[in-house]
């Protein structure tokens, strides 16, 4: 299964931008998303945003993953 996780992107430098996933720094392509901008949240999979969120929907995607992270693996 693959995931894609919202970030907020910090900085930009052309293609490429640092964005903070639960508070860690990464480095991601923005060739797909060249619309994105400096605090924008955008998805990441595999190293690339691959697209917009809204801040809202971001938010909430985030609160949904740290709620089914608590609840630990089902066995």
């Amino acid at each position: 299964m693959c995931l894609a996780v919202p970030a907020e992107i910090t900085h930009i430098w052309g293609q490429e931008a640092q964005v903070v996933i639960g508070g860690v720094k990464r480095h991601v392509s923005l060739m797909l998303t060249l619309e994105a901008r400096v605090g924008d949240y955008v998805m990441v999979h595999a190293g690339f945003a691959i697209s917009v969120l809204d801040r809202e929907e971001a938010k909430e995607t985030l609160e949904w993953l740290r709620n089914l992270n608590a609840q630990g693996p089902k066995l």
